[in-house]
């Protein structure tokens, strides 16, 4: 359990020496928010959905714990450059040890970026229902970012280079994003959009989170934590199985 402790205890220490890293990240979520949240809040009130920034905000949470969950587990590339990741795995430690470690590391600060992003959302106009909920929301936030940084384990013990990073982003990371409901309604989809939106597990957290902070939803949220949990797991279990893989 030291270990797991130690490798924890790193990621969160790397993440709060590296002040550029952390201002650096928050930028994207204040364009979404601020851009998209009053450039199309008009356009979105006038075809009766109320207001967008309220609507959006949970999407640009999602996105943030999405982005730093999965950057987390591909960071096993830099350690592999740097030569971190075999002094890791020489060590006489179980490496599912190891894998549980950088995990929850990596959790624990998408889950700190996503708190400061709402942050920002409420300093922007954002309102929950109650404040009572936020600690629901935080829940969701720790679900999607568990999910994924085991989605980021997967790749990061898959891949031998940066070279598949680009690929990696293009092709699963940003279509798991724009597909997950965050910027657009679910409800009203096209037979084919929605069919592949509800195979996006993103789409159950950002869901879930509006299920708490604003009361409305396109699913179940029962519905939303229990396809959390199940995808969680076997991500996490796929993870672990490519990080005893991995070869130096």
């Amino acid at each position: 359990m030291s270990a797991i402790y130690i490798l924890w205890l790193r990621e969160l220490k790397r993440y709060v020496r590296s002040r550029a890293q952390m201002v650096a990240s928050l930028g994207q979520p204040m364009l979404y928010l601020l851009v998209l949240g009053f450039g199309l809040g008009p356009v979105f009130q006038r075809a009766g959905n109320g207001s967008y920034l309220q609507f959006v905000a949970p999407g640009v949470i999602g996105m943030t714990v999405l982005f730093s969950s999965v950057f987390s587990g591909i960071g096993l590339l830099w350690d592999r450059q740097l030569g971190f990741l075999k002094e890791m795995l020489v060590a006489p430690v179980p490496r599912l040890q190891i894998m549980i470690g950088r995990t929850l590391g990596g959790a624990t600060v998408a889950v700190i970026q996503g708190l400061l992003v709402m942050g920002i959302c409420l300093l922007a106009g954002f309102r929950p229902q109650s404040f009572l909920t936020v600690p629901l929301a935080m829940g969701f936030m720790v679900a999607i970012a568990l999910v994924f940084a085991g989605l980021g384990v997967a790749i990061g013990s898959s891949l031998q280079d940066m070279q598949g990073f680009q690929l990696i982003m293009n092709f699963l990371v940003l279509p798991i994003y724009f597909l997950s409901g965050a910027l657009f309604p679910l409800v009203g989809l096209p037979k084919v959009l929605a069919v592949i939106t509800r195979l996006d597990p993103l789409a159950y957290g950002i869901d879930g989170m509006r299920a708490v902070l604003l009361g409305k939803s396109a699913f179940n949220p029962v519905t939303d934590v229990l396809v959390l949990v199940v995808v969680g797991t076997v991500l996490l279990v796929v993870g672990a199985y490519r990080f005893s893989k991995i070869e130096i």
